[in-house]
């Protein structure tokens, strides 16, 4: 299984930089075996059926990205140096783990100054990544870093604009509630309350875990023969009652739909002894082709990278054929794609569209 076969080409021009608005307006591909249908985002409730259930990311976004100044004093004076820094994930030590730009402009013992009120000291340099120490800790860091770091926008949206504060809403989720992403689960953008109570009303059940989408959620497959790719880990949580929860709903006869990748993975990990069980911790899962789906029945996702690990996702519950046709209407037809983009809906072989 070779790279490649998950490679396409897309014209930058449908790149998405900013969402739809309102965002349950965005566009949605249905598509199933054999079938493609175009619709909205707000037709959802028409392709689900009562005792469907849809399984949601409540991770938050951190406004993870920081610019800081380093001060120092010599025989030149008194210098300062401009350096950016997107936080990766917290460590067992209290540290940050980060990326900084330029990291050669900074030594290890030295202090970043953020605002009047936020500040950290360069502890470590680890695999090309800073460990920072914060000079704040719990709600007074959450609130000193809410006031001086802005949303980290994913490397193809940053390239092309920097963060605003329209992100600070646009790239969270409306049920976001567990802070620790410095990524989006992009395909809940699309859901806003009227959309969320439709569904309720229509006997659309909803689970709520937690998976701390990582900035490895953006690194590159960098080998050729992709079941040799190592997954960067994120922590994640199924608590019991969403355990079960998703278990009464298969053993209903019900679908279990996870809105976006980061769903999927995570219930997919605790279900990896066969049924869906309580778990917590750093999930690594790598899903390609070949793999068993023990709970996922269908999936919500937007449009992803060529020759990313989530094009291998959506190749392994719905073929790598099938994947290729389902793109190449997207584009012939203009859809948005990734973060910012628009949504698909996959029923793959054995999964009814329609109640």
């Amino acid at each position: 299984m070779q790279l490649s076969d998950f490679d396409f080409d897309l014209p930058d021009t449908l790149i998405a930089t900013r969402p739809a608005a309102p965002r349950s307006s965005a566009r949605l591909l249905v598509a199933g075996p054999d079938s493609l249908a175009d619709a909205r985002v707000t037709d959802l409730p028409d392709w689900l059926r009562p005792g469907d259930r849809l399984v949601l990311n409540d991770t938050r976004v951190i406004p993870a990205r920081l610019s800081g100044l380093r001060h120092r004093s010599g025989a030149q004076g008194d210098t300062a140096a401009r350096i950016e820094v997107t936080l990766l994930e917290p460590r067992a030590s209290g540290g940050w783990a980060a990326l900084v730009k330029p990291l050669k402009k900074i030594r290890v013992g030295e202090e970043l100054v953020f605002s009047d009120d936020l500040s950290a000291v360069l502890e470590a340099v680890e695999d090309g990544q800073g460990v920072f120490r914060f000079n704040l800790t719990g709600a007074d860091f959450d609130d000193a870093l809410a006031d001086a770091g802005a949303m980290p926008l994913p490397p193809y949206i940053a390239a092309r604009r920097a963060a605003d504060d329209r992100d600070r809403t646009d790239y969270q989720t409306v049920f976001a509630r567990r802070a620790g992403a410095v990524a989006a689960p992009t395909a809940s953008l699309h859901f806003d309350e009227a959309l969320l109570e439709r569904l309720s009303a229509q006997g659309i059940a909803f689970s709520h875990v937690t998976l701390h989408v990582g900035a490895g959620t953006f690194l590159p497959v960098k080998v050729e023969d992709v079941t040799r790719h190592r997954m960067h880990a994120e922590w994640g949580e199924v608590s019991a009652r969403a355990a079960a929860e998703i278990a009464a709903t298969k053993a209903a006869g019900g679908r279990v739909i996870p809105v976006g990748t980061t769903a999927l993975r995570l219930i997919e990990t605790a279900a990896r002894n066969g049924a869906i069980e309580p778990w917590e911790g750093d999930t690594d899962i790598f899903i390609y082709p070949g793999f068993e789906f023990r709970v996922t029945d269908a999936l919500m996702t937007n449009f992803h990278l060529p020759k990313s690990t989530l094009m291998m996702l959506v190749s392994a519950l719905m073929g790598q054929e099938r994947v290729r046709q389902i793109y190449a209407h997207a584009i012939r037809e203009r859809y948005r794609f990734f973060s910012y983009g628009d949504a698909s809906l996959l029923f793959p072989a054995g999964c009814e569209k329609r109640g």
